[in-house]
């Protein structure tokens, strides 16, 4: 670790946070002595953000527990265009009806881990439409476009991998790593911001944003990044094997949530801990010396960590309680996921489907044919099986010891 003199590079270099500085010893010798607003940008392409996004929200929280000021930028103006880093292909144009929809539900997140006011240190979320919005494109052309060249722009990743793999890369599109460095100009002008932050994938576009506001502002400003956050096996976090992983209640109910965090690989508990909870480093050190099947009860705290912290004490109460209940009995747990048969039942390979268990009906039956389904402690293997059960009645259906729901009649 490199010796800091500021709270903020201490506590993001000793999480694990940091992977890129563009001044390390500079920001640190700022953060020292005044606060420093810092931001990061999300576009809001869905109603909730998913794992992916956590560690730069944590990066804004831990920026706060530090006494300086985060900002939350919502692209609402980029999210227009989208953007193309490591796309193979266009995102879907959205409206502003859809872009504000998002916006709502993604704020719910936010408000649990940070406090939002009008104090110095206090969060604040904006959403980039307001000056994006308003900018004209003569003026943007006029003003910002003579700080680009092609040349360099053409030598970005996010542009020289579509242009490699023969697939579009549209002028909108094109434009989307101009509007970004724009976003940090007209931050440092509103609020005095003084630090972009992202994952390492954005650091093309905020050195572009430093740089334009040394051009335009003769401000100096600096960017931050973290690690590609991946797991112990090289996959990239924020997938699970049922889908994305994501932060609000709305698109993943608190007991998958928590179970996510409960199945990690016990090679990935320590950082996780470090990145993704408020414990003492020294806790976090005792958990993580833990071996063999001890090493679930770190997991448990990490599950039960992250989960209070992302959905409140009381899912991750709830989510646990659940757990206990379905791994050490039959019983069925208040908060597992439940399907509802109709009059006429259900083949249990479209209810394994159903539920997000298996991918399709031929993943269900090779599932199936494997003795990994269980109805109430009974191992099923006939793909013709029907669930049928009296009104009133449940059962507990299970795919090897990770995934169970409750079937209802």
């Amino acid at each position: 670790m490199t010796s800091y003199t500021s709270d903020l590079m201490r506590l993001l270099d000793e999480r694990g946070y940091i992977h890129q500085a563009t001044d390390a010893a500079a920001l640190d010798a700022l953060a020292a002595k005044q606060i420093v607003p810092g931001y990061i940008g999300f576009d809001p392409t869905a109603p909730s953000l998913h794992i992916g996004s956590l560690v730069q929200i944590m990066m804004l929280r831990r920026l706060q527990q530090a006494g300086h000021k985060p900002i939350v930028v919502m692209g609402g103006g980029t999210g227009k265009i989208g953007d193309p880093s490591f796309r193979d292909e266009s995102r879907k144009l959205m409206n502003d009806a859809t872009i504000a929809e998002n916006v709502a539900g993604i704020f719910t997140v936010f408000d649990r881990l940070l406090t939002f006011g009008t104090g110095p240190t206090d969060a604040v979320m904006v959403n980039n439409d307001e000056w994006l919005g308003e900018l004209g494109y003569l003026e943007m052309l006029r003003d910002v476009g003579p700080h680009f060249t092609v040349n360099r722009m053409l030598t970005f990743d996010s542009v020289k991998q579509r242009l490699e793999r023969e697939q579009a890369l549209t002028f909108l599109e094109f434009n989307y790593m101009i509007l970004q460095a724009y976003d940090f100009v007209e931050l440092a002008r509103r609020y005095d911001c003084r630090l972009q932050m992202g994952g390492s994938d954005q650091w093309g576009n905020i050195v572009n944003g430093l740089e334009l506001g040394r051009r335009m502002e003769g401000r100096e400003l600096f960017g931050l990044t973290t690690p590609l956050l991946t797991t112990a096996d090289g996959s990239k976090m924020g997938k699970s094997a049922s889908g994305a992983v994501w932060l609000n209640e709305a698109q993943l109910p608190a007991y998958d949530f928590w179970q996510y965090w409960r199945n990690v690989d016990d090679r990935d508990v320590g950082r996780f801990l470090r990145l993704f909870t408020d414990l003492s480093l020294d806790e976090i050190a005792r958990l993580e010396a833990l071996e063999g099947s001890e090493i679930n009860a770190a997991k448990i705290v990490l599950a039960n960590e992250v989960t209070a912290l992302v959905r409140g004490t009381e899912a991750a109460r709830i989510a646990e309680a659940t757990a206990s209940e379905t791994f050490t009995g039959s019983g069925l747990g208040e908060d597992l996921p439940v399907l509802q048969l109709g009059p006429d039942g259900m083949r249990i390979g479209a209810a394994l489907t159903e539920l997000g268990f298996t991918a399709s009906n031929g993943e269900a039956k090779r599932k199936l044919a494997e003795g990994a389904v269980k109805l109430d402690g009974m191992t099923i293997d006939d793909v013709g099986h029907l669930l049928a059960l009296p009104p009133g009645t449940e059962a507990r259906l299970s795919l090897g010891k990770k995934k169970h729901a409750i079937i209802r009649g």
